[in-house]
């Protein structure tokens, strides 16, 4: 679809729904001492879970797990997918990751059903040790 003005207002108007939109890290919580694999699971507010071949909808989207990795710069970009960006596009609110022992930053990251972070950046962040 190509980037018209009136295309790119529609999508403002969808982003600025979700100013009150959160997401919470409910499990693990930061600081505690887990083994692998680790169970991380996703609550919402203001905001629906839903699979991405819904597509896109206002108010609606998916969780992607950021591991040891900052938030992208670029929200307007797709996030990608590889062993740092795990996509969970099925709908889910849990995933069990096998993380190696040591310290690890969780981040979760709201997005729409074409993988793009909603902006402002509907996220939650979690420090963990692996034993």
């Amino acid at each position: 679809m190509a980037c018209t003005s009136s295309y790119i207002n529609r999508l403002q108007r969808i982003h600025s729904l979700c100013w009150r939109c959160a997401v919470v890290i409910t499990e693990p919580a930061t600081g505690s001492t887990v083994s692998s694999p680790v169970k991380i699971c996703m609550a919402v507010d203001e905001i629906e879970v839903q699979p991405a071949k819904k597509g896109v909808n206002p108010g609606k989207g998916h969780h992607h797990l950021l591991i040891d990795v900052d938030l992208p710069k670029d929200l307007s970009q797709r996030i990608g997918k590889d062993a740092n960006h795990v996509h969970m596009g099925d709908g889910s609110t849990c995933k069990e990751l096998k993380l190696g022992s040591g310290k690890h930053v969780i981040r979760t990251l709201f997005a729409n059903g074409g993988h793009v972070p909603y902006n402002p950046a509907i996220t939650s962040t979690v420090i963990v040790t692996v034993k």
